[in-house]
């Protein structure tokens, strides 16, 4: 008699569907997700949208510490023992986010090698991220990260297609993530336009308008070489 095949287990429709320990809630911008100091006890997925994650020191110190979009996970600090969060996520722009209970994951890891695989596979190139970060802020400028940064948030380097930065990001935030003031990102974000590596989709540019900011590949030439030069 013939044995029934499993079914494949689909990673993506797992997280597109509520089930036992995982919901799915809409987030509008601007909404905390979880506070630093809040209790670890669940992982998060971004089904679509962009969060950030900030660290306030004891000193009252705030700062930037990363930005995640669609398909990035969050929150996987809980798998590792942490019993408090150590950081602030918060929607940057209207977000559909799934909450994964602590049991909940550890299970379907457990029982699903797909699921493994695609989670280690987020793991890793977190970590491969941290180390260039770091590498990116102790040995290249202010320009090179700012460039880097704005590459990495309109996703070059993916397998899916390069967009602009939909979300309405803060030259304040920005500065924040690479370590230089408000007045260097503009300065620099004002070169970047004039040199056709980036354009503003309406509004404001300082702010980068609402519509944005279109980021080019030509960008690439700001971190593969040292000194773009533009006539002023």
């Amino acid at each position: 008699m013939a044995t029934k095949s499993r079914p494949s287990f689909d990673p993506k429709s797992f997280l597109a569907a509520v089930g036992e320990g995982r919901s799915i809630g809409d987030y509008r911008k601007d909404r905390i997700v979880f506070s630093q100091g809040d209790p670890a006890d669940a992982v998060f997925y971004i089904q679509s949208g962009r969060v950030k994650l900030t660290v306030v020191s004891e000193q009252g110190k705030e700062a930037v510490v990363a930005m995640l979009g669609t398909n990035d996970f969050f929150g996987e600090g809980c798998l590792a023992g942490q019993a408090l969060r150590i950081a602030t996520v918060a929607t940057i722009m209207d977000s559909v986010i799934v909450r994964l209970e602590k049991a909940a994951i550890v299970r379907v890891i457990q029982q699903e090698p797909t699921f493994s695989e695609m989670f280690i596979a987020h793991l890793l190139s977190r970590a491969v991220r941290v180390e260039a970060d770091l590498v990116d802020q102790l040995f290249n400028s202010s320009e090179k990260r700012l460039a880097r940064l704005l590459l990495l948030l309109a996703n070059f380097g993916k397998d899916n297609k390069p967009e602009p930065i939909l979300a309405k990001i803060s030259q304040e935030t920005l500065a924040d993530m690479i370590g230089t003031t408000r007045s260097r990102v503009s300065f620099f974000m004002n070169k970047f336009r004039k040199l056709g590596f980036i354009d503003y989709n309406g509004g404001n540019g300082g702010n980068g308008g609402n519509g944005g900011i279109e980021v080019h590949s030509s960008l690439l030439n700001v971190v593969l070489h040292d000194e773009p030069h533009i006539e002023i």
